[in-house]
């Protein structure tokens, strides 16, 4: 072990979106900084998230585009996937974001330090024997699939297993029901898998808006999805034929399954850190409990991103990243990220974009004064096809102006047209604004400056 520490302004523990953040902004500013990374740079995103996912959401895509082409005069013919040949494809533009990020922290003057680090104290880590010290550290560890803790569970896998799939599986059950359980089970079955999808509650997407939820499911089984509500599965087992099969604790069994894929949730990753011994404190799930301006309660050390736990989120974990370099180096003491009204897209098929308040949360909080607008319609695209995707659309406002305090769209295009509509509401846009904007037409997204 070295007994002369280096010593950095800030070392951002952990080389994903928020650590590679904060220290390229700290940096920016003058200041020395290190980034500790022991797996390939780009965190969850870029390496089993939103990168490669997304590449698998374009090739599903393109499968529901080629069964659309006869209804526009093409003749396509036989098709065939290569699972094989996207994945070869995906695996190098993955590993050239990888290199990419290693150019990035050199041309920003950010160390790379490889290796697992582990705290000593508030001012010093450990990585691989080697001591370095920092007046601030930033935990940016990100996080990590959950597997249940029932018997057979390591005969499934998990999302980070979905990217190492050398071929794709003929019959597969996702176990979940958040966004990366529906997400996978979308694009698999556009693909060609025979897909069944267990809840272990009544809906997918709890946490959404009824609207958004309803629809995704009707979208789901028309698609060929089997969903399965209330199944709390009790254990894994791998048949005599070698196919898996879930048992669950009412007696119900479900079998021939080549490949289970677990997406029950995720956990931070803090494991071998020493949060413990420093006293940094943690929830029950143990995610780094921050204020508003991502301090935990130890003084100079810092968390963002997914370890956090708060809107787990690629950009958000970018934004807090940044705004914390501001405010401990550029001369901003209140520059921090706000929380409120921060837009996601989940990318099912048809996708989903969602900004503000759910209509029960509106209510809860607003009770009668919450107004709401909705509607349900075919996009002109499917006019000339054999089968069509429903869109809808709600808007939820409050008060006699009403101010909208939500946003929520499910449909083709929907992933890219909720962007600007997130920019209205958070600069405080009303009901009259948007049908004081001239439409676009012929698009889905005029229905929202349009409905009534």
């Amino acid at each position: 072990m070295s007994n002369e520490p280096r010593h950095f302004d800030l070392i951002a523990i952990g080389g994903g979106s928020g650590g590679l953040s904060v220290a390229e902004r700290a940096a920016r500013y003058g200041a020395r900084c290190a980034v500790v990374e022991s797996r390939r740079l780009g965190g969850t995103c870029v390496n089993v998230g939103c990168v490669p996912k997304k590449v698998m959401w374009y090739g599903a895509s393109l499968a529901h585009a080629l069964k659309d082409a006869p209804g526009y005069g093409f003749s396509v013919g036989e098709t065939a996937f290569d699972w094989a040949e996207l994945k070869a494809k995906r695996d190098a533009y993955v590993s050239g974001i990888n290199g990419w990020y290693v150019t990035y922290l050199d041309d920003s003057d950010v160390a790379l330090i490889r290796g697992q680090a582990h705290l000593v104290d508030a001012r010093t880590i450990e990585v691989d024997g080697v001591r370095y010290t920092a007046n601030h550290i930033v935990l940016a560890t990100g996080g990590e699939p959950v597997i249940p803790e029932i018997e057979g569970a390591d005969l499934g896998i998990t999302s980070d297993g979905f990217f190492e799939l050398e071929h794709l599986p003929d019959r597969v059950a996702v176990i979940g029901s958040g966004y990366i359980a529906v997400e996978l089970a979308g694009l698999l079955n556009a693909l060609g898998t025979e897909v069944s999808l267990y809840l272990r509650g009544e809906h997918v997407l709890r946490r959404f808006d009824s609207l958004l939820r309803e629809h995704l499911t009707e979208a789901m089984l028309d698609a060929g999805v089997s969903v399965f509500p209330r199944a709390r599965i009790e254990s894994l087992q791998r048949d005599d034929d070698g196919r898996l099969s879930l048992h669950c604790v009412d007696g119900r069994i479900s079998g021939g399954f080549e490949t289970v894929l677990w997406a029950v949730g995720r956990h931070p990753a803090v494991a071998g850190l020493g949060l413990e011994a420093l006293g940094v404190i943690q929830d029950e799930e143990g995610h780094v409990v921050v204020d508003a301006y991502q301090n935990t309660n130890v003084a100079g050390v810092y968390a963002i991103g997914d370890i956090t736990g708060r809107v787990e989120l690629t950009p958000v974990a970018i934004a807090a990243g940044r705004r914390l370099g501001d405010r401990l180096f550029g001369g901003q003491p209140e520059r921090r990220l706000d929380y409120e009204n921060i837009a996601t897209v989940v990318f099912t098929h048809p996708p989903i974009g969602t900004v503000g308040l759910t209509e029960d949360e509106a209510r809860e909080v607003h009770g009668d004064a919450v107004k709401v607008y909705q509607t349900s319609f075919t996009s002109m695209y499917y006019a000339m096809t054999d089968h069509a995707v429903k869109t809808a659309m709600k808007l939820v406002t409050v008060g006699a102006r009403e101010k909208v305090i939500g946003c929520h769209i499910i449909g083709p295009g929907a992933d890219e047209m909720l962007q600007g509509f997130a920019v209205a509401i958070r600069m405080g846009a009303t009901k009259h604004d948007l049908d004081d904007t001239v439409a676009i037409h012929p698009t889905s997204a005029e229905e929202l400056v349009t409905m009534r």
